[in-house]
């Protein structure tokens, strides 16, 4: 492989890294700002039924959100292995 393929290779994988590593970023931003607005402690009454269900509701898309996050770090981490093996085998292969 020689060193245009190389790089052609590598600049593929880090663009891709740099998309999912800023979609994952966003997404941890927004359930922050989620997590932010959760109340702690929620006093239950009659008038209370409307905020016990806005914060289920909260709740429910914190907890939806953390399947895509596992998997964008699972994904980040995996291309970033991806870009530093490929860059130490062609390193070890070119000494």
């Amino acid at each position: 492989m020689d060193i245009e393929t190389l790089q052609s290779h590598l600049m593929y994988i880090f663009v891709l890294w740099s998309v999912v590593t800023a979609i994952l970023i966003i997404l941890l931003i927004y359930r922050g700002q989620l997590q932010n607005h959760e109340e702690d402690q929620i006093f239950l009454d009659k008038a209370g039924d409307g905020m016990a269900a806005d914060q289920r509701l909260l709740v429910m898309r914190i907890e939806k959100l953390s399947r895509p996050i596992i998997a964008l770090v699972v994904a980040s981490i995996v291309l970033a292995a991806a870009m530093g093996v490929i860059w130490l085998w062609h390193g070890i292969r070119n000494f």
